[in-house]
């Protein structure tokens, strides 16, 4: 039996995890391993539950892909960054001219404005889960067939037992949100591989240390690969930013916009956002492994009102069902909006404002 041989590349060497003292949050683990039973998944339905109203983030292990296959794939995520040049990057550089809300490959470094004249050091690229639907840098180009089943992975194993989880968490039929999310448009899942390089003093002590300001995720369910350079924090209900702490091999997963629509508030998207790291990790790059999902385009962003659970806690939702958006005006709203708007002050300190779909948007320093 032939054993298929992988493409060689570079090894991405990540910085050391941290020796600082930092404050984490205490996030739940939800153990895909309990997946197999009605029983493991009514009790871990629950932990997501308690999970999502609690912090809005939580932890899932033994997910199937093994450290070595999440190794490679950090390699393969440094490969657009390292063994890409500039010139050809900007062949590759579509910044959402027609406004659809989907940056096609790279979004390169400084164009977004983050505070006080502060532009970012980040550059990332987006990979629909076809990696058919868009073109390419070469060097990427024979990973593709690892990159494409990356995705169908994340999609099938970690996003679809995830939405089962919550929707049993709403007394729903367990497909009632994997249904929504066929994701066949582009842009609607899609892998992210980010590189966040080291700042200036000057632009540090501009920004307070942020690197990306406090925001929610536009879509459903975001999937992050845990990595060691500590840098991530969200916004307690005590008003408190906590780090996020690295667990090796694990996903740390959160809800977004979409799913505080799809329950009238009862999830809400937690605020989040993007510091330096602490003193002994900060002459390293922090390359990130995402997947990102939203529901199906066409779907109207209107609560499951046939919730037992939601006719008992009650509905709130954000706006009326006859001008709820789209998935796709929302996304394009949110992704048109970021880093290129002028945001206003709210009465909140720290706090500014951006008006989306007739609905307020906040960004928190």
């Amino acid at each position: 039996m032939s054993v298929a041989v992988l493409p060689p590349i570079p090894h991405y060497n990540a910085a050391p995890p941290t020796k600082a003292d930092l404050d984490y949050a205490d996030l739940a683990t939800i153990d895909l391993s309990k997946m197999e039973s009605a029983e493991g998944r009514a009790a871990l339905a629950s932990q997501v539950r308690d999970a999502l109203l609690t912090h809005g983030f939580f932890y899932v292990i033994n997910h199937g892909y093994s450290q070595s296959q999440g190794n490679r794939m950090f390699d393969i995520a440094d490969v657009p960054f390292s063994c890409v040049g500039d010139e050809e990057k900007q062949l590759y550089s579509d910044i959402d001219r027609e406004h659809t809300g989907w940056y096609q490959a790279y979004k390169l470094r400084q164009y977004w404005h983050i505070d006080a004249g502060v532009r970012d050091q980040l550059e990332y690229i987006n990979i629909d889960r076809n990696v058919h639907k868009q073109g390419h840098p070469e060097a990427l180009r024979p990973l593709l067939p690892e990159i494409e089943e990356f995705a169908r992975f994340n999609h099938i194993n970690v996003l679809f037992a995830v939405l089962r989880l919550i929707a049993l968490s709403l007394e729903l039929p367990e497909d009632a949100l994997v249904k929504i999310h066929n994701c066949n448009g582009l842009g609607e899942a899609f892998v992210r591989f980010i590189k966040y390089y080291p700042r200036s003093a000057e632009d540090e002590e501009k920004t307070n240390n942020v690197w990306l300001k406090g925001h929610t995720d536009s879509g459903s369910i975001t999937i992050l690969w845990s990595q060691p350079v500590a840098a991530l924090q969200i916004l307690g209900k005590d008003n408190k930013w906590r780090w996020v702490r690295h667990v090796e091999n694990a996903l740390v997963v959160n809800a977004g916009d979409a799913m505080d629509f799809l329950t009238g508030g009862y999830y809400k998207g937690t605020i989040h956002r993007v510091v330096q790291p602490p003193p002994d990790q900060q002459q390293h790059t922090r390359l990130g492994v995402f997947y990102f999902t939203m529901t199906d385009g066409d779907v109207k962003l209107v609560p499951f009102y046939e919730s037992p659970v939601l006719q008992r806690v009650g509905i709130n939702p954000r706006c009326e069902d006859s001008v709820a958006p789209t998935m796709l005006e929302w996304r394009r709203g949110r992704a048109n909006g970021y880093g290129r708007t002028e945001l206003r002050p709210s009465g909140e300190k720290g706090v500014e404002e951006e008006i989306i779909n007739g609905m307020v948007v906040r960004h928190y320093n």
